[in-house]
């Protein structure tokens, strides 16, 4: 129980990865609070530990800072933000919309500002950590995805700032770039013709030296997760963690 009597804000924790992020929390016996655009059940687990979800838009801000209201009274306080919801629309950049562009960054820029902003005036007087989840499209960039990989460039810039800016106080904020098989990556291969999966499990094989594919997020990513939201990452922040199988390497 690493996470015992922990309290937990984590964004898009419905599905995929931040689904696996909630589950593991909660089995280390944290109790978390998922926001998210839509309802689901509650969680419960052994030691104490339960996740409930609220319905919010991290685009909004009244919608954010009523979601945190709620959840300050549920938890009665605030140990641990986990910013998971994001969005990653495909387009080339010469045929991006304004709108698009601003859709984007309203979801993974704003919100990121947002939820962050809302967890600092719970955690200020405590200290905590701040978790944000970023992408290696935000390092070397991303050809399909030019608004997407922007807005999360913009999450890293973000993240590296308030981390020096709030360290004083005892809040440390990451970030971590995730390279996991999820539901939306299913579809994105069910998409593919056959040459073209073909060609794209070559590609991973070659990108990934450990297993040559996409990781899993229980296995993989969940239990950094839980290390990061733990005691035994006080002394750890400003930093992007590149959970990916060594896809990207930074020095």
């Amino acid at each position: 129980m690493q996470l015992a009597g922990k309290r937990i804000v984590v964004t898009g924790g419905n599905r995929g990865i931040g689904a696996a992020v909630v589950k593991a929390f909660v089995e280390q016996g944290a109790q978390v609070i998922n926001l998210d655009l839509a309802e689901s059940a509650m969680v419960e687990g052994q030691g104490g530990g339960w996740a409930r979800t609220r319905v919010c838009d991290i685009s909004q801000r009244e919608s954010v800072d009523s979601a945190f209201a709620w959840a300050n009274e549920q938890l009665q306080g605030l140990d641990v933000l986990v910013h998971a919801a994001g969005i990653a629309p495909n387009a080339r950049a010469d045929a991006i919309t304004l709108d698009d562009w601003e859709s984007v960054f309203a979801v993974n820029a704003r919100g990121t500002f947002l939820t962050n902003r809302a967890a600092y005036e719970l955690l200020k007087s405590t200290g905590g950590r701040i978790i944000n989840f970023a992408s290696a499209a935000g390092v070397l960039g991303q050809p399909g995805k030019a608004h997407y990989a922007a807005s999360k460039g913009a999450v890293l810039a973000w993240t590296r700032t308030v981390a020096r800016e709030w360290g004083p106080l005892g809040i440390t904020v990451n970030a971590i770039a995730p390279a996991m098989w999820t539901p939306m990556y299913e579809a994105t291969r069910a998409s593919m013709s056959a040459e073209q999966l073909q060609q794209h499990d070559a590609y991973m094989a070659g990108q990934v030296p450990i297993g040559g594919r996409l990781g899993e997020p229980a296995r993989d990513l969940a239990p950094v997760l839980v290390f990061l939201a733990g005691d035994g990452s006080r002394f750890v922040t400003g930093q992007t963690l590149m959970i990916d199988g060594g896809m990207l390497m930074l020095s």
